[in-house]
């Protein structure tokens, strides 16, 4: 098992013990400002309508993201993690 599907599995434990679900769930990203990151990241959430809230570094290197969205399950958190993994490899999660 590698590194990451521990990671994984370790954050469905936390959910499901202190989450009830469905629920709302607060996505983190960094991204450079530079680049067509945020684009991306509003097309993959696009469908769960999110409230998103982008603030900007000090010197604009970076954005800092948050995205507010209804989730029916830890599962379904973790495949978002990993499709904006696959899709965007220079995104930082928090």
């Amino acid at each position: 098992m590698s590194k990451s599907d521990d990671f994984y599995n370790k954050l469905i434990g936390q959910l499901e013990s202190t989450n009830t679900w469905p629920n709302y769930y607060l996505f983190k990203f960094i991204i450079k400002s530079e680049s067509n990151s945020l684009d991306l990241i509003k097309i993959i959430f696009s469908d769960l309508k999110p409230d998103l809230n982008v603030k900007s570094s000090k010197n604009n290197k970076y954005s800092s993201i948050s995205i507010k969205v209804f989730m029916n399950s830890p599962l379904d958190i973790i495949n978002k993690y990993k499709e904006i993994g696959e899709k965007i490899p220079d995104v930082i999660s928090l």
